[in-house]
């Protein structure tokens, strides 16, 4: 399996790398949390426009981008809009969700950018091809908010955003039971071991499914999500303690 290099971080490799999402409203809520985060440290910075009270102006969503790459500095930044039928803050048409994901990929203050499986092959095609010509890599995603597909069902949508050209794919579902937990544990371990080129990402939500945030090393995992100040799933632990946990694992295997 390659690990990806995103500037000074490499996915895929050792120990899973945290990413910190900003779900600010207003631009100076967004550029506290960066200030923050910027301080206690994170592999990968997530910016989920979604939150952001002027997510459809690109001027307004530009000018936000350049003060968090000023903050974050050499730290990555990964660009999620996230809609409200995958358990976002922002009802889009496909058309205008692609145009504002391909402006920002093509304005260079991004370093990774999410693209919702579920929006349409040739639709996620064409942000993956915008990407790539940018140098961007692709988190390609889907989030299950009400249940836990069956393992065949979570592999075969992982290996679906792989054959799309995804540099990442990531699947979040939700448990039911502690057995969802283990299904997904499952087709982690199955997709890395079988059939994953690069790196996944995969997390069962809510305390059910914490453990599945901890133990990516184990199961197949390249990054988790934690939280400085308001997360934006359920589930997630603040990221010192996930970085203590993450550690006393590493040096256990």
């Amino acid at each position: 399996m390659n690990a990806v290099k995103v500037r000074n971080v490499e996915i895929g490799t050792g120990i899973p790398k945290i990413c910190v999402p900003i779900v600010g409203e207003t631009r100076s809520e967004i550029v506290g949390a960066a200030q923050e985060i910027a301080a206690i440290g994170a592999d990968v910075v997530e910016w989920r426009v979604d939150w952001y009270d002027d997510c459809g102006q690109f001027p307004a969503v530009a000018e936000t981008l350049r003060l968090l790459r000023d903050i974050l500095g050499d730290t990555p930044v990964l660009f999620t809009l996230r809609t409200a039928k995958e358990g976002g803050k922002k009802e889009i048409t496909p058309e205008d969700y692609v145009k504002l994901n391909q402006d920002v990929i093509k304005s260079g203050y991004i370093d990774m950018v999410d693209a919702e499986l579920f929006t349409g092959d040739a639709y996620v095609q064409s942000i993956i091809e915008i990407a790539h010509n940018f140098g961007v890599i692709v988190v390609a995603s889907n989030h299950e908010f009400h249940r836990t597909p069956e393992k065949e069902e979570l592999i075969k949508r992982l290996i679906k955003m792989q054959e799309l050209g995804a540099d990442i794919p990531k699947i979040a579902v939700m448990p039911q039971n502690k057995k969802d937990v283990l299904t997904l544990l499952a087709a982690t371990e199955e997709m890395t071991g079988e059939h994953a080129r690069g790196p996944i990402i995969t997390m069962s939500m809510t305390g059910t499914g914490v453990i599945s945030r901890l133990c990516g090393e184990v199961f197949g995992s390249s990054l988790t999500f934690g939280a400085v100040g308001k997360g934006s799933a359920p589930g997630q632990l603040g990221v010192k303690e996930l970085r203590t946990v993450l550690n006393l694992l590493h040096d256990s295997i």
